[in-house]
């Protein structure tokens, strides 16, 4: 009991170190954006030009201000220690496709302003593991979708433009979510999946043992 215990405290402490070294890493770079006084927009996505372009892989690192960065903050941390503690073997993948195809579609299709901030991972991942459980059609990570609704269903209206001229960037949530729901799609076969039914392995098992009782002799 007390090795297992301490099996799962390892689990649950490696799924979380990647996470927290990335969001040290944004905040090390607000940090220095605040002491510096200076503003890094230019290292967000700017759609369709070329000085934007780098953006893809930097705009998660850079926010507006403190606010900005804690609202963001607390979902990252929490999502994607989940994801890298239920879907282990393929978190690593999944994270760097989430976060690739959200940037890359808001390159293409955004208002043409600097987005910056990490929002658009949020909602990937947040995707991912609501989509990824009803998929694959496991009870407990059901269970795992019914509690993302339950913390973060409000995310739900980030997806669209409910103010005029809003100032947060709903196409990076957009573009986000739509992410995390492809890469759900492309590795519902890998990670975690249901366990095959007992009832059906019997059943298997009673028919071919009928099977190799029906053979005629030779």
């Amino acid at each position: 009991m007390d090795s297992d215990l301490k099996t799962e405290r390892k689990r649950i402490f490696y799924s979380a170190v990647f996470p927290m070294f990335i969001l040290l890493l944004m905040f090390s770079v607000h940090l220095i954006q605040e002491l510096e006084d200076v503003h890094w927009f230019f290292l967000g996505v700017k759609p369709l030009s070329l000085e934007g372009l780098p953006g893809i892989l930097s705009s998660p690192f850079i926010h507006s201000d403190w606010e900005h960065l804690g609202a963001n903050a607390g979902p990252f941390l929490i999502l994607t220690s989940v994801l890298f503690y239920v879907y282990r073997d393929i978190a690593l993948k999944v994270f760097i496709w989430i976060y690739v195809l959200a940037g890359i579609w808001l390159w293409f299709g955004a208002r043409d302003a600097w987005h910056v901030g990490a929002s658009g991972l949020v909602y990937g991942m947040a995707a991912f593991l609501f989509l990824s459980g009803i998929i694959r059609n496991y009870v407990p990570l059901i269970a795992l979708s019914m509690l993302v609704v339950f913390l973060y269903g409000g995310l739900f209206w980030g997806l669209f433009p409910v103010e005029w001229l809003v100032e947060y960037s709903w196409e990076a949530h957009l573009w986000g979510a739509l992410a995390g729901v492809v890469v759900s799609v492309v590795f519902r076969k890998e990670g975690p999946q249901k366990p095959p039914s007992p009832i059906l392995d019997e059943d298997a098992d009673e028919q071919e043992e009928q099977a190799g009782l029906e053979q005629p002799e030779k």
